[in-house]
């Protein structure tokens, strides 16, 4: 058989823009997405031998495919300032944050060591499409993709993630040992979040194309067995209720600007003599609770664009840079005519029917149907090609492009 499609180092494919979500997928033992959802899903672990059918392919003509991303190129991405890069190294444990000086970084065959670089997807195209075949999973809970490299014998001891995780195995050997214990108390002598009692219940190697699914709190424990084991872990976001509620008063707070009968004074025309001048007035309670009740406070619709705008805004370490020498508006509305306008790999965008949220704002508002329809098509397929973009020097999705939110998918 030949097998001249089966690259070197192995290229991940590009999900298919609809994604068949009741079909059998390779990547979850011959089950289709909604199946796993439905018995797996933040319920229990799954193992999936082979989830990357071409590695076992390439082996079974004897051929070895290697990781999308070489040591050489992580090694390097890990000095880089705009890169979130830790080092973990045991016997004794110890942590550190990078970025780090090409020196600091161990050998590949040193042993006992392992470096964790997150948010991959926004710094590597290979890393941004494997995060992609996880869309069936809505994008308000996807976070990113973080690639561990290891020596022998690295990795960062047996913890729990308060997330779902996907272990996809992309080079070298590891082994998984985990439990679904409840004593989930932390050992407080140690740099790390690492468990004070950690009972193993069942374990396996995976091998390059195998993949590990945890749901949260099972307690797990990965070792490398050989030299450059990668293992990338495809994390999602769980914020709390008090995160998610306290974003959404906020915001609705700032909202109340753009009410002009809230800037009337408090008057009290028929407030009484009383004997109680410590107490907060009657009158006073009496007409908050009405301004109260015209607001609709105690409706979830009131903090639902206020929770999506939160959920939108990139990561902290985020950065965003327009282009050198931007289009005009008739030259990008030419250009977007033939090249698929995507969002920048830290770009985030939701949507709250009728309206669309990018990084932080809502971008459909006073905007023309078109853009907004735009904007729709960004947001459920991640590209964008359109013909026929008119009124583009006021439009939200120039501006967008002029931010370096968006940009045309060959720069």
């Amino acid at each position: 058989m030949s097998l001249f499609y089966l690259s070197k180092p192995y290229q991940p494919p590009e999900a298919p823009k609809n994604l068949p979500l009741n079909q059998p997928w390779a990547l979850f033992g011959g089950i289709s997405p909604e199946l796993f959802m439905k018995r797996y899903w933040h319920k229990k672990p799954l193992l999936v031998r082979g989830a990357i059918p071409a590695f076992a392919l390439a082996k079974k003509n004897q051929q070895e495919l290697s990781s999308p991303i070489s040591e050489s190129e992580l090694f390097k991405l890990a000095t880089d300032e705009m890169v979130e890069s830790r080092l973990v190294q045991s016997k004794p444990w110890s942590f550190e944050s990078g970025p780090f000086k090409k020196s600091s970084i161990p050998k590949i065959d040193r042993k006992d060591w392992t470096l964790l670089l997150q948010g991959m997807e926004a710094h590597h195209p290979a890393a941004a499409t494997v995060l992609s075949w996880f869309r069936f999973i809505p994008d308000a809970r996807l976070d990113d993709l973080m690639i561990s490299i290891a020596g022998v014998g690295g990795g960062v001891g047996p913890h729990f993630d308060s997330y779902d995780v996907f272990l996809l195995q992309m080079s070298g050997r590891r082994q998984w040992r985990i439990s679904a214990q409840k004593d989930l108390r932390l050992n407080p002598n140690l740099p790390l979040k690492i468990l004070q009692h950690f009972q193993v219940e069942q374990e396996w190697v995976l091998e390059p194309g195998d993949m590990l699914y945890l749901p949260p709190h099972i307690a797990h424990d990965g070792i490398a067995l050989d030299a450059g084991c990668q293992t990338w872990s495809v994390g999602f976001r769980s914020p709390s209720f008090k995160e998610l509620l306290q974003e959404g008063l906020w915001r609705l707070a700032e909202s109340l600007e753009g009410i002009p009968e809230l800037e009337e004074k408090f008057a009290d025309p028929k407030q009484e003599a009383s004997t109680n001048p410590e107490e907060l007035p009657r009158e006073l309670i009496t007409q908050l609770e009405k301004k109260l009740a015209g607001l609709k406070l105690d409706q979830i619709n009131q903090f639902l664009p206020g929770i999506t705008a939160y959920l939108t805004e990139p990561k902290q370490e985020a950065f965003f840079k327009g282009p050198s020498t931007p289009l005009s508006p008739s030259q990008f509305a030419q250009k977007i005519s033939f090249q698929p306008l995507v969002p920048h790999p830290q770009t985030r965008i939701l949507s709250l029917r009728p309206h669309i949220y990018c990084n932080g704002e809502m971008v459909t508002q006073g905007q023309t149907t078109q853009i907004k329809g735009a904007w729709r098509t960004l947001a459920a397929h991640k590209a964008l090609t359109q013909k026929g973009l008119r009124s583009l020097e006021t439009s939200s999705l120039y501006e967008a492009y002029l931010s370096g939110w968006l940009v045309f998918r060959s720069e």
